[in-house]
């Protein structure tokens, strides 16, 4: 996500990086590692399979595992963090997590043979942020309960969403690239990388402004002004993407980069023909939106208070995803109106049959089990194999699917339960191929 709702982001501030003798040892001997896993041959073998699922060619089922609840996972400090420099430590988080991951619950993972410089890229964003009384429940997570306060009440207030301004910090992106290249030398290359993937959804934010009951009953009593407010929310994305261009501050996503709520953007059908090696454009990137508070919002209010604004964005982009939580399975024939659109999230609130019945092999079906077995007293592995084979039994080898374990709140402080599951996930989209 390239904006947070919940506060403010400061512009990044150029500052030169001094590490210690053992915050360089610590990152190099962990880059180390990754260097030597990202040089298995698997890594390509996994990159063309994901390719032919995302070109509509697979021949298995793809497996990946994210928004991982990373708090409790560590086990013999694995994920324990040592460096001090505050930069060391990010740097070191990164590399912990992808060592672990690859080692526990790989999955269809692809770890690159270089590590990113991010650009230093700051958006002043949309004028107004979150107002919001929060419960929680484990200081260590970042899963919390929110309670909304109202801050757009009357047309007057859609006025307090502002146009952002794109800023490209380039001194503090040459001395993160240099810290980066210096640490990592002789071990694992480092490139800089520009906006990749965004995470772009309206209606995630002004949810947070409007308050979910009070934006449901606007859209039957005051729906014009619903619609004027989704509008200058997309105009605000529309003007940022118009800088990204401008500014050439885009990177292409059609490798590991996750796309929308699923799985990786391989595809040989991106950049396209006319692609500028020197200046990528939206045109040679995944888009994507949803509208996950619609839930039980019917298929025609989800056209006229969602999709029916989000396609100025999605038509900028050379395939889009779509979804994300809310159920979709009974909305198709307002989803087939997007020209460019390839996968579709599939939550675990749609029936998987209806879903793969009016999907077929159109789409790439983005399937999330539910994280929820996770989250029981006792753990049932069984549950976890008939849940994933249940999809493929009703998939009937008719469709391109996806498994995308994510939204994992809590696994009862057992990582080997998400473990568990990568293995049989694995064992069942390698047998039913």
């Amino acid at each position: 996500m390239l904006h947070d709702p919940s506060h403010y982001t400061p512009p990044p501030v150029a500052t030169a990086i001094k590490l210690s003798n053992k915050d360089t040892e610590i990152l190099r001997g962990l880059a180390g590692d990754v260097a030597q896993i990202a040089s298995l041959g698997v890594h390509k073998e996994k990159a063309k399979l994901w390719t032919k699922l995302n070109d509509l060619e697979s021949e298995r089922p793809m497996v990946w595992i994210n928004e991982i609840c990373w708090n409790e996972m560590n086990i013999d400090d694995e994920l324990t963090l040592q460096c001090e420099h505050s930069w060391a430590r990010d740097q070191e988080d990164h590399l912990r997590k992808t060592i672990y991951q690859w080692k526990h619950l790989p999955g269809d993972m692809v770890v690159s043979d270089f590590l990113v410089c991010p650009l230093a890229i700051h958006s002043t964003d949309f004028g107004i942020i979150e107002d919001v009384d929060v419960v929680t429940t484990d200081d260590t997570s970042d899963v919390v309960s929110r309670h909304f306060n109202v801050q757009i009440k009357g047309p007057e207030d859609i006025e307090k969403i502002k146009m952002p301004v794109l800023s490209h910090n380039e001194m503090a992106t040459e001395l993160n690239f240099q810290a980066m290249c210096k640490v990592y030398d002789g071990i694992i290359s480092v490139k800089k990388q520009g906006q990749t993937h965004i995470w772009f959804t309206p209606w995630d934010f002004l949810i947070r402004w409007w308050g979910i009951q009070e934006a449901m009953m606007d859209m039957i009593m005051r729906g014009d002004m619903v619609n004027a407010a989704v509008e200058r929310m997309v105009d605000a994305w529309m003007v940022e993407l118009d800088q990204f261009e401008r500014l050439n501050l885009l990177s292409l996503d059609n490798d590991n980069t996750r796309v929308g709520s699923g799985g990786y953007g391989y595809t040989s059908q991106l950049p396209g023909g006319d692609f500028d090696a020197e200046h990528v454009m939206a045109k040679n990137m995944w888009g994507c939106s949803n509208a996950q508070i619609f839930s039980e919002v019917s298929p025609e209010m989800h056209w006229e208070f969602a999709i029916k604004h989000d396609m100025r964005w999605l038509e900028r982009f050379g395939m889009t995803y779509y979804g994300c939580c809310e159920p979709l399975d009974k909305k198709m024939d307002v989803l087939r109106k997007i020209p460019n659109l390839r996968k579709i999230s599939t939550s675990p609130w749609c029936d998987i049959e209806r879903m793969v019945a009016e999907v077929g092999a159109d789409y790439v079906i983005s399937q999330k089990p539910s994280p929820a077995i996770f989250a029981e007293s006792d753990w049932r592995p069984e549950q976890a194999r008939s849940g994933i084979r249940d999809v493929l039994e009703k998939a009937d080898g008719n469709c391109h699917i996806e498994f995308i374990m994510k939204d994992i709140s809590t696994v009862r402080r057992d990582p080997k339960r998400l473990w568990q599951w990568s293995q049989i996930a694995m064992e069942e989209v390698e047998n039913y191929s």
